[in-house]
């Protein structure tokens, strides 16, 4: 990896670079956050001289999505084959400078209400940029951008202050760390590496930015959320993005990696898309119809879309024939409830996609493991919690047999908003707590009144006082 260089930067040319579209803050940037007091305090250090840290910059031809606005100010963005510098630190800083210099208003923040004392005393330690509007004020803006009429106003009464300042912030070393012509995937390892938050950008964030293309019409971070406003009709709208990824990687090159996914790249990405996303459709409405999952937060895992997906793009979204059929049922519980994915996802989805083949191929996969579930195992393993993929593959079964309403007979509606609470309105007790609760309880009946085997599956509308202490039997 090349070495970084640095790079003494004037304010005029820093901001005359933000204008003409040269200097860019990348989409997976966290939001501007700083507040006026903040930036005022900023250009109080300016002026004075004092340090501010170095601007980090990763220039390449790359084009990112990237933040368009600030404050209502649109920036140009450069021909294509052209350099553009991606701030990966100094944002806070550099939206800051910039906002001050044209009084922009960022949300209730208004940038315009910053001035200079222009009897304020440095060598007192007192502060010569402030929020309060004196007599002895001049505005921020005027400073920065005014004319010389203005400016001559302000140095007849206070002689060679606002030339002083006005030569000190024009003459202000910046320094800048550049990186150039580095791999994406290095860049947004540097940005993670110096975010204060320490918070690691995900997988889907630094594609987001990757596969970003003006002229083609792609915006994966748009492309996505309209996939989830679909996929919120069919009730599967809590799919993550780290899942459509995954499905488009194997789709792609037979892997997920991480590596693998970020090694994938822009055209490729784009022109497999509409592909990997119908492949996807088949594969929930699959999901839906042939097992009766109707809610994605059933599912015991979302990676169990991945090879799912791979089959039916393999198999040009057609429907499998019976022999097809049970096998792939076979595989779908066999991973649901063997918690195949509970670790090592990326690499058993490798190996899961050699199993898909073999299925197109209509050859029964080998599987490293038998299921072998005996009533004492399950009795053992099935305290019920929400966050378990064994506890949802048993409520998948259970959703798959339809239930029906203890009241009317009518089927349940499942709903993904209940289902992550382990108090959801969906689930409820069949041997009530309070009844099992008022017996004389043996060890083995307590710990049943919280088991899977003890939870069913209601409508939500069900009061549940109905069954209060009775025995389920005779309400």
């Amino acid at each position: 990896m090349p070495l970084p260089t640095t790079l003494p930067q004037s304010y005029p040319n820093l901001l005359t670079d933000i204008e003409r579209g040269e200097i860019k803050i990348p989409q997976f940037q966290r939001k501007f956050v700083w507040s006026v007091p903040q930036t005022a305090r900023l250009m109080d250090s300016l002026i004075k001289g004092y340090p501010i840290g170095a601007f980090i910059f990763w220039q390449t031809k790359e084009r990112l999505r990237v933040v368009r606005s600030l404050g209502g100010i649109e920036f140009p963005t450069p021909p294509a084959g052209e350099f553009v510098s991606y701030v990966l630190d100094g944002q806070q800083r550099l939206t800051s400078i910039y906002a001050c210099m044209k009084g922009a208003k960022i949300g209730d923040d208004d940038y315009s209400k910053i001035f200079v004392d222009l009897e304020a005393s440095a060598e007192s330690g007192e502060d010569i940029v402030v929020l309060d509007e004196t007599p002895s004020c001049m505005k921020m803006t005027e400073l920065t951008g005014g004319d010389f009429k203005v400016l001559n106003k302000y140095d007849e009464k206070y002689p060679g202050k606002v030339r002083e300042y006005q030569n000190n912030l024009n003459n202000y070393p910046f320094s800048v760390i550049q990186y150039k012509d580095t791999d994406i995937s290095v860049a947004t390892e540097i940005f993670t590496r110096i975010n204060v938050g320490g918070k690691s950008l995900t997988t889907f964030e630094i594609m987001v930015a990757k596969t970003y293309d003006a002229k083609r019409e792609f915006d994966l971070g748009e492309k996505f959320e309209n996939l989830r406003d679909e996929l919120n009709g069919v009730g599967y709208k809590t799919i993550p993005g780290e899942t459509v990824l995954q499905a488009a990687s194997v789709i792609l090159r037979k892997d997920c990696r991480r590596k693998t996914i970020l090694d994938l790249s822009k055209d490729e990405f784009i022109d497999g898309w509409d592909g990997v996303i119908g492949a996807l459709k088949y594969a929930i409405d699959y999901f839906r119809k042939e097992y009766r999952i109707p809610v994605s937060r059933l599912l015991p895992y979302n990676a169990l879309l991945v090879p799912f997906t791979y089959f039916f793009h393999k198999n040009g979204n057609q429907r499998p024939d019976a022999g097809t059929r049970d096998m792939l049922c076979d595989f779908f519980w066999r991973n649901a409830l063997s918690e195949r994915y509970s670790g090592a996802v990326e690499s058993n989805l490798g190996q899961d996609v050699k199993k898909m083949e073999d299925i197109y191929d209509g050859k029964l996969p080998s599987y490293e493991e038998d299921l072998h579930f005996s009533p004492e195992w399950i009795l053992d393993n099935g305290y019920f919690s929400v966050s378990r993929s064994f506890v949802k593959a048993i409520l998948c079964l259970y959703a798959h047999f339809e239930p029906q309403s203890f009241d009317s007979g009518a089927k349940v509606t499942i709903g993904n908003d209940y289902l992550k609470r382990a108090n959801s309105k969906n689930y409820h007790h069949f041997f009530p707590r309070a009844y099992l609760e008022k017996r004389d309880s043996t060890d083995w009946e307590a710990h049943m009144i919280n088991h899977v085997v003890n939870i069913t599956i209601v409508d939500e509308s069900l009061k549940r006082g109905k069954s209060g202490r009775k025995n389920p039997r005779f309400t």
